[in-house]
């Protein structure tokens, strides 16, 4: 049996004997030979998708993995809210999980009611990657997701990582076969259409191929900007270079037996639909879910998974996770985390509502102050209005008909099966 933050799985899979499946072979020419080889020793991954599908609904909606924002305490927030959205840690690197093995609950515990969940692991070693994969394997995550689109200097550049991962796929293909079959769970990709000058179609479409031939990787996460990696903010990556969702929507076209999300600029309900109805498996919501979660979250359920409307207040969501804050309040010493760290979240559950802004100056004061989440709601919500705070979501987001029509899509891709060597 294994461990498992919430529930057991039974581990039916073949013990792993070396971090390089013995379906990816290296010949004495130094081939990598496709994983759709019929000789293969790795695992159904089919049948891995099928067994996360039962307990789930698929991943219309999931939010993206950000630094410092999507952790525990933002994650248990967004559970309150949907139900159904597909959640996502912060990426966390895969030497953090392995020189971290004696305290890891305090990078990869988290409650069961926050399934499904999905781990983002970075790195560039294949050793660490299945350490770290094995280690996190017990906390039952339902789905591995492998970082090739972070374009930040310290990952991609110090840490030749994230993005940077781009220019290489015959590596990142070996680092998923390594990823899965060290893994009970389903394993993705997620990254941009290109990195700097290396912005083609044809590029991108290469990256995809190599990858899904040579790897179980069989869904892949789109952020539909390329990443510029000449020193540029991740804030810059994220509004300098242009969408291009056509890019994506040709993905759909030319790559039928794979599953695509799409991220990037998407920030209403509205919009999700619109592209679930051109085709997209399935779409990455980002800062929208983070600053706006009330509305954005909460449209979810209804809107996207066709559930009935529900009836929880803001009140009530507060309450709930008022209890949750102060169980896991200085759990790991040294005051961490800290009343500030578990309430963050909070500050954005009141956008555009009246008090919203006198609640956060409150916010700002209580910090000094309280020592208890209980303590700092008593002292902070006398800012909200009872009709905000006791109001459930009403009313259906306004759609978005057009804004993925009229694409002009790339010519489709010419895939070459050919031997691909190592770099």
């Amino acid at each position: 049996m294994m461990k498992s933050a919430g529930y057991t799985l039974i581990a039916s899979y073949t013990p792993i004997h070396s971090v390089i499946p013995k379906s990816v072979c290296r010949l004495s020419l130094n081939v990598l030979i496709p994983i759709k080889s019929k000789a293969t020793s790795i695992p159904d991954y089919t049948q891995k998708n099928v067994m996360v599908a039962r307990r789930y609904r698929p991943p219309l909606f999931s939010v993206a993995p950000m630094m410092d924002w999507t952790d525990n305490h933002y994650r248990t927030l967004a559970r309150l809210i949907s139900k159904h959205a597909w959640l996502y840690t912060e990426m966390i690197a895969a030497e953090t999980i392995v020189y971290q093995k004696e305290n890891l609950d305090r990078f990869l515990a988290f409650p069961p009611e926050q399934h499904p969940i999905v781990l983002q692991i970075g790195g560039n070693n294949l050793d660490n990657l299945a350490k770290a994969t094995q280690l996190a394997n017990a906390y039952g995550y339902d789905e591995i997701n492998f970082n090739c689109g972070c374009p930040s200097q310290k990952v991609a550049g110090h840490g030749c990582f994230g993005v940077r991962l781009m220019l290489n796929p015959k590596f990142v293909a070996e680092a998923m076969s390594v990823i899965a079959v060290n893994s009970d769970a389903p394993v993705s990709v997620k990254c941009r259409i290109g990195v700097d000058d290396h912005d083609s179609y044809d590029e991108l479409c290469d990256f995809i191929y190599t990858v899904s031939s040579y790897s179980p990787t069989k869904h892949f996460i789109i952020h539909s900007r390329k990443a510029l990696l000449n020193g540029i903010s991740p804030a810059d990556n994220r509004r300098i270079p242009p969408l291009r969702y056509e890019y994506f929507f040709a993905l759909l076209r030319d790559f039928p037996d794979l599953r695509f999300t799409i991220n990037g600029g998407i920030n209403y309900i509205g919009e999700v639909n619109s592209a679930l109805r051109e085709g997209a498996h399935g779409v990455m919501v980002g800062r929208a879910a983070y600053n706006n979660p009330w509305y954005t979250l909460g449209n979810v359920d209804t809107a996207v998974y066709g559930a009935s409307p529900s009836s929880i207040t803001r009140r009530q969501v507060l309450e709930k996770f008022q209890v949750y804050g102060d169980s896991v309040l200085g759990k790991y010493g040294d005051g961490r985390p800290s009343v500030r760290e578990v309430v963050m979240p909070l500050l954005h559950l009141f956008h555009s509502e009246p008090g919203n802004g006198l609640w956060k100056r409150k916010a700002d004061s209580a910090f000094r102050n309280c020592t208890t989440i209980k303590s700092f709601l008593e002292e902070t919500l006398v800012a909200i209005p009872d009709s905000v705070l006791d109001s459930p979501l009403v009313g259906v987001p306004p759609d978005h008909e057009d804004c993925f029509a009229n694409l002009q899509l790339p010519p489709p891709y010419k895939e070459t099966e050919q031997e691909v060597l190592y770099a």
